[in-house]
């Protein structure tokens, strides 16, 4: 198309150029057009030209290492794109997204960067534009995580030091600089308190003092003259922010603990970090910096036995079952984000470029909930950002198709096998735009039939995993209302629901198949209360997903009592530590992981434990039989 160049010749700051520099900057510039979504930058392109905004409106997005995106700021005719880009580092990464049809003049990146450099008045104005960028965009940052900060300095707050503090390591003041340092290294800590009764402290010595004394050559003077007396001390039973604070100024230190006026232990930077968490943090942050497949499918759950213990270490510390899970989901969020990231950078690498339009994925069912064990297959799905109108409809349609396969295979190699019900992203049905994903929530709830329940249910429990979570977040808001008020779909529900009977008989015999009188501690029973649950929730505009959430919101709302809550939150714990125990024995034994467990090998207390959570769950699926018998209208 042809294009008009003579317009900007007097806008600023272009009329800061001479004849020469304009005719060099705008000779091989073009026209460029773009439909609503599509992208006129994208995170991933290495490098990127600048652009004149003629017409439209797009915004500059924000990627963040998390998988998640916020808007930054909005561009307006005139407005040049490309500019923040010129100054991307790894950690900042932008994309720019039309809001509406766009139309750019894209000038060449060398031209513009030469220019630059030969022009300082026209540079400067450039960098000032930058600068004011760059200021808008740290002030966005530091308020989108304003909240998130809070919330976790409250949960400081409420930690106090005895919990963290550890041993303390006493050294004579008599001792040498040498016997100092020795103690040092066999100890391993950063500091020695300085003590004649190894209760009242005289002072601290470090690695800094030790040091000093040894480059002045006196490694045989006592600690008493290099140690330092005054110092800063905390109360066992004060929060621990104060000590984090300290400590982050001063990293190379410990910090003795006391009650009252005796030495009771220390704190130091790694007090923090438990030795069961210390292998979650490495394990995750190896995932975060994993730049191959094969690096991840290691770090997977069935295949990583430090993780493994680590799952069974909470176990034995006697962790609630359901947290446990949610852990384990979080962990799995994050070998998902780097996949996707993964199949992004190898979509580049082989030719086809960054995403033309935005997008987000969904987890869905269990992992939707946040309530995996090891037994999990993958149930996914992705909005795509609306592109019917595009003019690069087939492209972009073909690119996602491509991009959903890969992303479905690369989990599948990582231990999170297909879903046998094909409810994954790479699926025609499950790969939809804003609009389509509408027209089907639209569609199932007035033609919804007993073969299409189960996916629906799985559909229900969707979250954001990666991507632009708005187009997540704007579906579920369409969804809870159509669905707040839909009788006939509570009914098909519950129906569906009420198809798996709790395997209890009345007088409290558990009933098993088989040989081994095998049970499904999934459909037979922990899925009888999620589902119990997720039908309450929906009836009253319930918008959790999490079914202890959704609990715990439905007796605060008096839908529940109290104690009928706490029952069903006990055995979820307990279904849920069945299945965990389960997979952890199968993983150990090289077995294919289920959900099937031998009622024989039960011992009496697991037996009792099974069968109080088996009769809270059939006592849930008759309440929802009696309310399903006394609605029914099909």
């Amino acid at each position: 198309m042809e294009v008009n160049i003579d317009v900007w010749r007097h806008q600023y700051p272009f009329e800061l150029l001479d004849e020469e520099e304009f005719s060099e900057l705008f000779r091989e510039s073009t026209r460029e057009e773009y439909s609503k979504n599509e992208f006129v930058i994208h995170e991933d392109q290495s490098e990127t030209d600048v652009h004149i905004l003629i017409e439209g409106l797009a915004d500059s997005i924000m990627h963040r290492a998390d998988g998640t995106q916020h808007s930054i700021r909005y561009f307006y005719p005139g407005d040049l794109i490309g500019l923040m880009v010129l100054l991307t580092s790894e950690k900042m990464r932008f994309s720019v997204r039309c809001l509406e049809p766009v139309q750019t003049l894209k000038l060449k990146r060398a031209s513009f960067l030469k220019i630059m450099k030969d022009n300082p008045t026209f540079s400067n104005v450039i960098l000032d534009r930058l600068s004011g960028l760059t200021k808008s965009l740290y002030d966005e940052v530091k308020y989108k995580s304003s909240d998130e900060e809070e919330e976790n300095e409250n949960g400081l707050f409420k930690e106090r030091i005895k919990k963290y503090m550890e041993k303390p390591v006493f050294i004579q003041p008599s001792c040498t600089i040498a016997e100092a340092a020795q103690v040092l290294r066999e100890e391993e800590v950063e500091g020695l308190l300085v003590s004649e009764n190894r209760q009242n402290f005289k002072g601290m010595i470090s690695y800094h003092e030790i040091v000093e004394a040894f480059m002045n050559g006196e490694s045989y003077s006592s600690v008493s003259k290099y140690m330092k007396d005054e110092n800063f001390s905390v109360g066992e039973q004060d929060f621990i922010f104060d000590a984090l604070s300290f400590l982050k100024h001063h990293p190379a230190t410990v910090i003795p603990v006391m009650h009252k006026d005796q030495v009771a232990g220390i704190l130091r930077q790694s007090s923090f970090i438990q030795i069961n968490q210390s292998v979650y943090f490495d394990l995750t942050y190896r995932i975060s910096n994993a730049k191959t497949l094969e690096e991840l499918v290691k770090l997977s759950p069935v295949y990583n036995k430090r993780f493994q213990e680590f799952v069974r270490s909470l176990i034995d510390d006697q962790m609630l079952a359901y947290h446990i899970a949610e852990l384990i989901t979080n962990y799995n969020d994050r070998i998902h984000k780097q996949i996707i990231q993964l199949a992004e950078d190898e979509m580049v690498s082989l030719g086809y470029g960054a995403p033309p339009i935005n997008y987000c994925f969904l987890i869905m069912g269990s992992g939707g909930r946040k309530e995996q064990t090891f037994s999990t297959d993958q149930d996914n799905g992705i909005i795509l950002a609306d592109y019917e109108s595009s003019r690069n409809k087939e492209k972009i349609e073909a690119y996602f198709s491509r991009f959903t396969k890969r992303i479905n295979d690369m989990l599948d190699e990582c231990g999170f096998p297909y879903c046998s019900g094909g409810i994954m992203a790479k699926e025609r049905k499950w790969r939809k735009n804003e609009q389509e994903w509408r027209t089907s929530v639209d569609e199932w709830i007035k033609k919804l039939d007993a073969e299409e329940i189960r996916d629906f249910t799985v559909f229900m429990d969707f979250r954001p995993v990666f991507g632009d979570y708005t187009l997540a977040y704007e579906l579920k808001k369409y969804v809870s209302n159509k669905v707040k008020n839909s009788l006939g779909l509570h009914q098909l529900l519950m129906k569906d629901t009420l198809r798996f009977r709790v395997p209890v008989q009345p007088f409290g015999r558990i009933n098993g198949f088989g040989k081994k009188r095998l049970l499904d501690l999934k459909k037979s029973a922990t899925m009888q209360i999620v589902n119990a649950v997720r039908i309450y929730s929906m009836k009253y505009g319930v918008e959790v997903n999490n079914t202890v959430q959704r609990l715990t919101l439905l007796a605060e709302e008096n839908h529940f009592h109290p104690r009928d809550v706490e029952n069903a939150k006990l055995s979820l714990h307990r279904l849920m530590l069945f299945r965990l125990t389960l997979n952890l024995e199968q993983l150990k034994n090289g077995s294919p992981l289920s959900n099937y467990v031998s009622l024989v090998k039960f011992q009496k207390q697991e037996r009792r434990s099974l069968k109080e959570a088996l009769n809270v769950a059939k006592r849930l699926q008759q309440v929802l039989e009696l309310s399903y018998n006394r609605n029914r209208v099909m």
